[in-house]
C-alpha cells in the first residue's frame, strides 16, 4: 500500500474515485451519469495547484483519496497567513476499508496543510468519520452560520 501525495497523471483516477464516493454517499445508482459541466468543473478543481490531493495505491489501483482545498482569506489576528484549508471527500473504496488508509491520508493532507502555511483546517464529518477526526486533532465547533446560494440537488 502506498500513500502519497497526488501528481497530475493521478488526476483521472481521482476524478473517477471522487465519483464513486458521490454515488456511495449519495444512494446513487452504479451507472449514474453525472452532468458534463460538474465533471468539467471537478477536473478543473483537481488541476488547481493550491489544493492537495492525498491517494492510497494497491496493486497499480487507487483504492483511496483525500482532498484538502486552500482557502485564501484575509489575514485575521488568529490566522496571520489567511490560509485555511477545507477537507474533502475523503473516501477508501469498501474492499479497504477498517484498515487506517482514511487516518493515513487524512494525516498527510494535515502535514501538507501546515507545510503550506494554513493556519486551520476545516472539514464536514460524517457521524461515521467524526472518531477518526477526533483522533487526529480535531474539535467540534458550532461559530458559524451559513447561507446557501444555490439549492442543493442529490
Amino acid at each position: 500500500m502506498e500513500i502519497r501525495l497526488a501528481a497530475p497523471q493521478d488526476m483521472d483516477a481521482l476524478v473517477d474515485l471522487r465519483l464513486e464516493m458521490l454515488r456511495e454517499v449519495n444512494h446513487l445508482p452504479a451507472g449514474y451519469a453525472f452532468d458534463r459541466e460538474f465533471v468539467r468543473r471537478t477536473r478543473a478543481c483537481f488541476r488547481d495547484p493550491r489544493h492537495a490531493w492525498a491517494m492510497a495505491v494497491a496493486d497499480g489501483q487507487c483504492v483511496g483519496c483525500a482532498t484538502l482545498c486552500a482557502m485564501a482569506l484575509l489575514p485575521t489576528f488568529d490566522h496571520p497567513s489567511g490560509l485555511r484549508g477545507h477537507l474533502m471527500n475523503v473516501y477508501t473504496c469498501p474492499a479497504w476499508r477498517r484498515q487506517g488508509i482514511g487516518r493515513q491520508l487524512v494525516a498527510l493532507l494535515v502535514e501538507e496543510g501546515r507545510r503550506r502555511g494554513m493556519t486551520e483546517i476545516s472539514l464536514d464529518a460524517t457521524e461515521d468519520g467524526r472518531q477518526l477526526y477526533r483522533a487526529l486533532g480535531f474539535r467540534d465547533n458550532a461559530e458559524g452560520m451559513v447561507l446557501a446560494l444555490c439549492e442543493k440537488r442529490t
